[in-house]
């Protein structure tokens, strides 16, 4: 019978937008923590790690494990995290759960995946109490103050054939929930209108074609659950399944970090300058895959992926890092490879080209896949606005270079403000179409007062019907 991955390495001996916060109370008297990420990472040297993301309101709630020990040579996790962004360059930690707040009762070092959910008014943190119990915690705000409505676990050792831990909780749009568990074999249950409370017994998920960080036929940890269209996809760190029914059989498409698509800084996932190098024998087949623990969520139109990290000098198998990336889905539903950069999500660098598909808030648009393989943004229509803030170094590269096709015949115009549709103009850029209607387009505009970090909006305006397609963005 597999084991765990925890268990085998300790057998291995290794290791802005104008948004406002919303009110809650603290669940921990503890100083407030709060972080401005220059990239990937997002919360650097904190341990914050295992990140599931839930929305609320447009408010970007990060359920997380932390490592508490830099310098361990095993997992010590001695409490839960929630952390809260609205534009997920900006962190704060808010709330702070500790194993003796729940049934536990306890201190304990043992402290592992956790998820969240909204239903009802009411918030419910789940976790692993090690890897033999799952638990849960209501409150009134994602921040808490969280009380245990049970004083027993969720889900106890036993429950299933294979540990009873690293919960995911998967909404439908009605609000029907379900809870999604287990170790190299997943279950999958749906949770009473309470939350606190299984309606069914836990159901064995079958997939086809398994694969995972330790090669073909298994998979791994932490399972999670999401939804696009009608088609389920379910997860184990960075790689997938997908299935027309939420109770499956999903078929594996593997994984989606691809080496080719990773920059250079996340590519020695086994941290030479840690000296917890991996052992000869019993390590993953694929180490840019391993632990991953990722999570999917949907904020303004965008999609994204975030994950663990421990590839960066300071981190290590057993104090991680969270990392997060833009997420692509082809026309078949499939998951694109993601680009794994330091630059992150939710900011830009003018140095750099900007994917137009890489945007922070979309209005009136989409992502689709074009002929050649590559997204562009479409629909963009009279009205239609996409908003691209905190790009740094725009006064050294004030003109803007936008890569476009499928231009209407009639042209349009681009209005190019700051922050939003409503903010000052900074440029205003006129498109025709190239001679003879098709290929790519090049139009160019130098922005005007523009700052050296400054947020930008592109505002579309012309007449019925699609009026671009949009591809890059370019700063010269």
């Amino acid at each position: 019978m597999p084991i765990s991955r925890r268990t085998a390495l300790k057998a291995a001996g290794w290791a802005g937008l104008g948004l406002t916060m919303p009110k809650f109370a603290r669940a921990s008297a503890e100083a407030p923590v709060m972080v401005v990420a220059r990239g990937n990472p997002i919360i650097p040297g904190r341990g914050a790690c295992d990140p599931q993301v839930r929305v609320y309101d447009d408010h970007v709630y990060m359920y997380a494990t932390h490592d508490a020990l830099p310098k361990s040579t095993d997992f010590v996790m001695n409490d839960w995290w929630v952390w809260h962004s609205t534009d997920l360059v900006q962190w704060e930690l808010v709330s702070i759960l500790k194993p003796e707040q729940t049934y536990f009762g306890k201190p304990s070092t043992q402290c592992w995946a956790t998820d969240g959910a909204r239903r009802n008014g009411k918030y419910y943190f789940y976790f692993s109490m090690g890897p033999e119990n799952i638990g849960v915690v209501e409150g009134d705000s994602p921040a808490g103050p969280w009380r245990d409505p049970l004083g027993h676990a969720l889900i106890a050792k036993g429950s299933v054939p294979t540990e009873s831990r690293d919960p995911g909780i998967f909404q439908e749009p009605d609000g029907t929930s379900f809870i999604v568990f287990g170790t190299f074999d997943y279950y999958l249950a749906r949770l009473h209108d309470d939350m606190t409370s299984l309606a069914e017994a836990p159901r064995l998920i079958p997939i086809e074609n398994k694969e995972g960080p330790y090669g073909k036929g298994r998979t791994d940890d932490k399972p999670f659950l999401h939804r696009r269209g009608g088609k389920y996809y379910l997860s184990w760190g960075c790689y997938y399944a997908v299935s027309d029914s939420l109770y499956g059989p999903y078929n594996c498409k593997g994984s989606i970090i691809k080496s080719e698509l990773v920059s250079p800084e996340f590519l020695d996932p086994t941290n030479r300058t840690s000296p917890y190098a991996p052992p000869p024998q019993g390590a993953p087949q694929d180490w840019l895959g391993y632990d991953r623990h990722g999570s999917f969520f949907q904020l303004y139109g965008q999609w994204y992926f975030i994950c663990n990290d421990q590839a960066l000098p300071g981190s290590n198998t057993y104090f991680r890092n969270s990392v997060i990336s833009y997420v692509r889905y082809k026309e078949n539903g499939d998951i694109d490879p993601i680009r794994l950069t330091p630059i992150g999500v939710g900011q830009y660098d003018a140095n750099h080209r900007i994917e137009a598909t890489d945007y922070f808030q979309a209005v009136k648009a989409r992502v689709a896949e074009a002929d050649d393989g590559r997204f562009q943004v479409r629909d963009l229509r009279d009205g239609s606005y996409l908003v691209y803030p905190k790009i740094r170094n725009l006064r050294q590269r004030p003109r803007l270079s936008i890569s476009a096709s499928s231009i209407h015949a009639d042209g349009l115009e681009i209005d190019i403000r700051r922050g939003g549709p409503a903010g000052p103009r900074l440029a205003k850029l006129a498109v025709k179409p190239p001679a003879g209607g098709a290929g790519e387009s090049k139009p160019t505009a130098t922005l005007n007062h523009v700052r050296d970090t400054d947020d930008l909006c592109l505002v579309f305006r012309g007449g019925p019907g699609e009026l671009i397609r949009l591809n890059r963005l370019e700063f010269n």
